[in-house]
């Protein structure tokens, strides 16, 4: 994200904007009386109490480490402490086994606001949180590369935060929690939408990690995208001795492959298409029956990303034709391109701007240049400013990129994404260099501030009937004039729940060593005999533990002992 001019601003300026804040909801007379910024203030502080539950939480998801659709440990942790807090779960939802929805309802009348954040994390990018250098947990296991253990923690302190505001000043209004599944593999939230999950649902606050505070409105730049498998049959046969009575289905996926890439220049430049050959065959000497690949396409607009797709299975087809093979293929997800709301993005930028950054100490930023130093990344501090609010206007023209399905639910109910600063600057996407910090001091800070704009965005939304009509009214009079909700999805489609199950049953039992044990210990740095900041480069030698039963028993189990590594 472009880095703009930042102004520090101050819980204590909540104080000045009551002035300009519109009438709270008809009939709700406690509130009424109550300055409405005094409520948000009641809400952060709410906030501040559940500090500790947001470290916990934060440490607990990382620790269990679960990729899209595997994310049954982090989902029943989460939706247990909802439960304990008064709200009604509901579990399964959409038909995906790890997704669920959990509600809680003020009073009556009153807008239903919507509260979600991802919980899966990446194939392969284990790593121990607070070593300033690479060191997997659990060699080739899954690991928090982006940071998604931190987001629902961060929005269930939210939602807890403005249910006790609204009980104790009789706010009517309800609050959906829900968690983002299979991100990474943009593969829930168009199933959520199929599924009717926001259908009652007025406007919906989505969160996600990064190093800056800020929203943003309007086209955001990032690209719709569709996920398929193209899956080619042949016959088998001797490779040597009778290739002739076969048909190579590996030769149709590699011809495919081909004859896309010779494609790409006719393409525009805003697309992104990516694959990865999933099944090739089982060994040389037999002409591979069955072969498989994987296809990211991805664009700026629904239009473009249909097209792209139907470029694809055209050119699959083509290629089973040339090889004497069949080809059927399967979505296994879809995003819709992100938009979000302007009214609600201006309410939620007053409130970043109110909460500011966390105070990072001297030992937050040691180790944040540490580990840039170490993965040889721009030093930059931990930022101590918040962005301004991203608009069309002052945001860089966008010639394509990622992906998040959040955007199907930007097109269903006015939406905005929250970013919140939990992690270190200029570190690599989808990598472990974005893991080091997800479990440390940074990672709770930044999840305690955004828990606070979120909070008080919510009470804005429940208090001021005006903000909320001006965001349905930019919903259907702005976002949804020139283009609507279009997936390439079905009616026959089903989420692709199968993904990833293999790798956990194979990783799984030797990571449930290393679980974050929250009764036992403060923090999983402390489990994991980790003292913070550590500052050193890699040790010469860096072996996992034979065992980690008790690992913040043994200062050498688990990670390098402080003095070895300059801590």
């Amino acid at each position: 994200m472009i880095q703009f001019t930042r102004k520090p601003r101050h819980l204590a300026a909540l104080a000045l904007t009551a002035a300009t804040l519109t009438s709270l909801v008809p009939g709700a007379a406690a509130a009424q009386s109550a300055d409405a910024a005094a409520l948000k203030q009641e809400a952060a502080a709410d906030v501040d109490a559940h500090a500790k539950m947001i470290q916990q939480g934060v440490d607990s998801l990382f620790s269990f480490a679960e990729p899209g659709f595997q994310e049954f440990r982090s989902s029943a942790y989460l939706a247990d402490i909802l439960e304990k807090n008064g709200f009604k779960v509901t579990r399964g939802v959409a038909g995906i086994p790890t997704a669920f929805t959990a509600t809680w309802g003020s009073g009556t009348g009153g807008p239903t606001i919507a509260l979600g954040s991802d919980i899966d994390d990446l194939l392969g990018v284990s790593q121990y949180p607070g070593l300033p250098y690479a060191k997997p947990i659990v060699e080739g296991a899954p690991g928090h590369g982006e940071g998604h253990n931190s987001g629902m923690p961060m929005m269930i302190a939210a939602a807890i935060a403005a249910k006790n505001v609204m009980i104790k000043h009789h706010i009517p209004g309800r609050i959906m929690v829900w968690p983002g599944i299979a991100e990474e593999n943009l593969a829930s939230k168009a199933y959520f939408v199929r599924a009717g999950l926001f259908k009652d649902v007025d406007a919906n606050i989505f969160a996600h990690v990064g190093t800056s505070f800020g929203t943003a409105y309007g086209e955001m730049g990032l690209n719709g995208m569709v996920s398929v498998e193209y899956t080619f049959k042949g016959r088998t046969a001797h490779s040597a001795g009778d290739p002739w009575d076969g048909r190579s289905a590996l030769d149709g996926v590699e011809l495919m492959d081909v004859a896309w890439n010779f494609r790409r220049e006719h393409l525009p430049v805003t697309q992104r298409s990516h694959y990865v050959i999933t099944e090739g065959g089982g060994q040389p000497n037999v002409v591979p029956g069955e072969a498989k690949v994987w296809y990211f396409f991805r664009d700026r607009t629904f239009d473009t990303v249909r097209s792209l797709y139907d470029t694809g299975n055209t050119i699959a087809d083509a290629a089973a034709m040339a090889t004497g093979t069949s080809v059927t293929h399967r979505i296994l997800g879809y995003a819709a391109p992100n938009f979000g709301n302007k009214p609600m993005a201006e309410a939620a930028q007053a409130n970043i701007e109110a909460v500011g950054m966390p105070k990072w100490t001297a030992d937050d930023q040691a180790f944040a240049k540490a580990a840039q130093v170490n993965f040889e990344r721009k030093v930059e501090p931990l930022h101590d400013s918040v962005d301004p609010l991203s608009t069309p206007e002052n945001r860089p023209r966008s010639i394509g990129g990622g992906s998040d399905d959040i955007g199907d639910i930007m097109w269903t109910v006015p939406t905005i994404t929250v970013r919140y600063p939990s992690n270190i600057p200029n570190m690599i996407g989808h990598n472990l260099t974005s893991a080091v910090a997800m479990a440390t001091p940074i990672a709770h800070k930044g999840a305690v501030a955004g828990a606070k704009a979120v909070a008080m965005t919510v009470i804005d939304l429940m208090t001021r009937p005006q903000l909320l009509a001006d965001a349905k009214a930019y919903f259907k009079d702005v976002q949804n004039k020139d283009q609507h909700y279009d997936p390439v999805i079905t009616a026959s489609d089903t989420p692709a729940i199968w993904l990833n199950a293999e790798v956990m049953k194979r990783m799984r039992p030797e990571m449930e060593k290393y679980y974050y044990k929250q009764d036992k210990y403060p923090s999983y740095l402390d489990q994991l005999g980790i003292k913070y900041p550590q500052l050193g480069t890699p040790p010469k030698t860096s072996q996992a533990p034979a065992d980690v039963t008790d690992a913040a028993t043994r200062p050498d189990a688990g990670a390098p002992a402080p003095s070895r590594v300059g801590g």
